[in-house]
């Protein structure tokens, strides 16, 4: 029986009817959800039901029996310890089972309060450790063993301080309707926990992208998880995201797939529709004519706020658009808007976060005829 987050606890017994009955459970509540707007079927993208996740983050619980790992409880009422998770993929539980003896024999466990894990398919992975104390050179020294014993890359972290030993990213590999990608994911920065069910993402969205053509426009990129596959359905694509460390990652993931038909641009969303518009200039798109690209085609994958009303009114311009949401109730809010303008002719759900109520979302939107 799972636990909400990680590991195995009585926090769980909302999903005692196991994987299927939980996904069904949540399939029905956003069936009905969104009837009002779309009456066809729901495409539905399950997960594996252990082993799936490629992050993790995990408290270090101290007692006078030295340290395990722990999780907030479901009830927020303090904190679990865990002996076994089931959720996290092989190679980050593989780790797991030899860290805390590595830690305690090398004396790096004092101050220690948090251990984040983000591994690929292919098995690296990197370790983050979170210290309540700065770090010294007798602290990286004992580090550096630790990434011998254990075959992973270390990175310390503390107030104000980022110690990389090796390196801070790991190189994932996606296989996409038969091709492989692979993307440069770094440690602290946003990607998809669950890569089997982010290859499913991606092959449904690649499906109601087909025979479009022209240019596509993307907002929140990110470093490129979706821009890159999209990439063949397009002649060209402009994306944009705000986060400077992802634009960096999202232009090294393109030339890692020699893709060369995007163009990344760090603006946010509101920025490029001023830009677009001729509100206002920005250095950021300093030799790039917005205006010769022919964007009839917009694909968003938004934090858990959505859209909104102005972002809304943005996206009503494209003939087709293609959302991807973490957050059914705003999804919801943006499509009661988008309505107005287009029809809902596609919709699917991907389990993401097995054993929560979490289930993203996707869907695909065509303008409506005007007389």
């Amino acid at each position: 029986m799972q636990c909400e987050y990680f590991g195995i606890c009585g926090s769980c017994r909302d999903y005692e009817e196991g994987y299927e009955g939980q996904l069904e459970r949540k399939v029905s509540a956003v069936q009905e959800m969104f009837t009002p707007l779309f009456s066809g079927g729901i495409t539905i993208c399950p997960s594996p039901p252990e082993r799936y996740r490629s992050r993790a983050e995990f408290k270090i619980y101290h007692d006078e029996n030295g340290i395990s790992y722990a999780m907030n409880r479901h009830d927020r009422q303090g904190a679990l310890k865990i002996e076994h998770c089931s959720i996290v993929s092989a190679t980050i539980a593989s780790v797991m089972d030899k860290l805390l003896a590595h830690i305690n024999d090398l004396g790096i466990g004092h101050k220690l309060f948090g251990v984040d894990f983000l591994a690929s398919q292919e098995g690296e992975i990197t370790l983050s450790m979170l210290y309540h104390k700065a770090l010294d050179d007798e602290w990286k020294s004992k580090a550096q063993e630790l990434e011998k014993r254990l075959g992973v890359y270390v990175i310390g972290r503390s107030r104000k301080q980022k110690l990389i030993l090796s390196q801070d990213y790991i190189t994932e590999k996606l296989r996409i309707n038969d091709r492989e990608y692979r993307y440069i994911h770094i440690e602290n920065s946003f990607t998809q926990p669950n890569p089997r069910v982010n290859e499913q993402m991606i092959e449904w969205s690649l499906a109601q992208l087909e025979g479009i053509g022209g240019d596509l426009l993307e907002l929140y990129c990110g470093a490129g998880n979706f821009t890159i596959p999209f990439a063949t359905k397009f002649e060209r694509v402009l994306a944009t995201e705000i986060s400077k460390a992802s634009i960096h990652a999202a232009k090294q993931n393109m030339a890692l797939n020699g893709v060369e038909n995007i163009e990344f641009v760090r603006l946010s969303a509101e920025e490029f529709t001023q830009a677009l518009d001729g509100v206002r200039e920005f250095r950021r798109l300093e030799g790039l004519k917005v205006s010769d690209y022919r964007l009839k085609t917009l694909f968003v994958d938004p934090p858990r706020a959505g859209l909104g009303e102005e972002p809304c009114a943005f996206a009503s311009r494209f003939e087709h658009l293609l959302y991807i949401s973490c957050n059914p109730e705003t999804l919801l809010r943006d499509l009661e808007i988008l309505s107005r303008t287009h029809t809902v002719t596609a919709m699917a759900a991907f389990d993401q976060f097995p054993y929560t109520h979490h289930l993203e979302m996707g869907v695909k939107l065509t303008k409506k005829e005007t007389l």
